[in-house]
């Protein structure tokens, strides 16, 4: 099984080479894609009057601060908005995919930091 990440900013301009790409792995090895995305929840964040807000760690580590608001837009525009564009891009070109979130199946749980 292969992983490839896929940044946000790349989604939106996701180049025709790189979907051949993925077809060709994906005639021998199963593929999973994980996406990124900040930008555009940070835009959806504005147009919906909601100021995004991040923190910085003591290290340096810059993060997003996610109240039960932002986490709603976040989810909306993840597991929604740009999962839906990749699943769609891929269908489009004859790589049959599905798209889950970290929450489908229990994929992925957290407790919140404190």
């Amino acid at each position: 099984m292969i992983t490839i990440k896929i940044g946000g900013s790349v989604v939106d301009n996701l180049h025709p080479s790189t979907i051949l790409d993925i077809k060709k792995v994906v005639e021998s090895e199963a593929v999973i894609i994980v996406h990124g995305g900040g930008k555009e929840v940070t835009k959806v964040c504005k147009q919906l009057g909601k100021e995004p807000r991040f923190v910085t760690s003591p290290s340096g580590i810059k993060s997003r601060y996610t109240d039960k608001e932002t986490v709603e837009i976040f989810t909306m525009v993840m597991a929604g908005r740009i999962n839906k564009a990749i699943v769609q891009m891929l269908q489009k070109n004859g790589i049959n995919a599905i798209g889950l979130s970290g929450v489908d199946g229990k994929l992925i749980q957290a407790e919140r930091k404190k």
